[in-house]
């Protein structure tokens, strides 16, 4: 980790570079405010839909085929077709939360399970939530994918490492580094980071550029709306696919300042010039106060609005595939 470098750490935090106005969650104050959202939860809003939803029978990805299936929330595995397979974000339990008998718990079962995951070779691991860095998948992963890579964030690998998951790669924003034939760059995002009430911002937050043989596939991870990401287009050229969520934005004043929501998903999605894109960081767990579908259908009004074809930006069911 070399933070000294950075232009978004003051020696021993990370921060969001924009304006204090739109500032990330600080202290115990920001966690407090964070709680009181999640504690706002409308949850006669999901209560209307099983308390457990189940999957459509999709068939596995052929590996050596490129695609991209949704495993759920921020989870994805992209297989390149050259032999290389992509974990993004991976979460597999049935919570995110520092215990396991409380906590968002997931509606859904994960696309596919680690025993049905093809040989991993990389995992790109955006921050340090639990709803992105998930200890025990990662450990249940590794285990059965001795080779896979972690590359993350400024700050994660001495935390993994003591969590028994030694090697990972950290990066600073747009510091690039090389895996096989894949080249990933760190992009900037507006977030924060943390796992308890100590550690908040001593790691940086980030999402992903993969440029492989000529194809860009970019990860935003977690982030409010912010101008990085017309930088990110300007200084890694338009993705061909963009990953970028779409849900636990609710209520505004809360969450604006570290969750995109549809409209600024669809912003996020011109301001790349992006070709496709995939929503995702929805319908898995509720974090937020919005309804378990609003996600979806307020992506398609700000679709229209925006005269952009659903066939350009949309949403994949939990565990269906689509071709790179």
């Amino acid at each position: 980790m070399s933070p000294h470098k950075s232009g978004h750490f003051n020696g021993t935090h990370f921060f969001n570079p924009e304006s204090a106005h739109h500032a990330q969650i600080r202290g115990r104050s920001g966690l407090l405010r964070l709680i009181r959202a999640r504690l706002l939860r409308d949850r006669k809003s999901w209560a209307s839909w099983p308390a457990r939803i189940e999957n459509k029978p999709y068939p596995p990805p052929d590996p050596s085929t490129p695609s991209i299936t949704w495993i759920g929330h921020s989870s994805f595995l992209l297989c390149l077709g050259t032999g290389m397979n992509v974990l993004t974000d991976p979460v597999f339990s049935e919570r995110c939360s520092p215990v396991r008998f409380a906590g968002p718990k997931r509606v859904r079962a994960p696309g596919l399970s680690i025993e049905a995951l093809p040989d991993i070779h990389l995992i790109l691991l955006s921050h340090n939530h639990y709803d992105h860095m998930d200890i025990a998948s990662l450990r249940l992963i590794r285990h059965r994918f001795p080779a896979a890579h972690i590359v993350t964030s400024l700050g994660n690998a001495a935390f993994l490492k003591r969590k028994r998951l030694p090697g990972a790669t950290e990066l600073d924003w747009w510091e690039t580094t090389t895996l096989h034939d894949a080249h990933i760059t760190a992009t900037p995002s507006k977030h924060f980071a943390a796992r308890t009430l100590r550690d908040r911002n001593e790691t940086l937050w980030a999402g992903f550029m993969l440029n492989h043989h000529g194809q860009k596939i970019y990860f935003a991870g977690d982030s409010g709306y912010t101008k990085f990401f017309s930088e990110i287009r300007h200084r890694l050229g338009a993705p061909d696919l963009a990953l970028l969520p779409i849900g636990a934005y609710a209520p505004r004043e809360m969450m604006a300042a570290m969750h995109i929501n549809p409209v600024e998903a669809v912003q996020a999605f011109q301001d790349l010039s992006a070709k496709r894109a995939i929503g995702m960081h929805f319908g898995t767990f509720q974090l937020t106060a919005e309804a378990i579908g609003a996600p979806e259908q307020e992506l398609a009004v700000a679709l229209t609005d925006a005269d952009i074809s659903p066939e350009r930006f949309f949403t994949l069911d939990v565990g269906e595939t689509a071709p790179l």
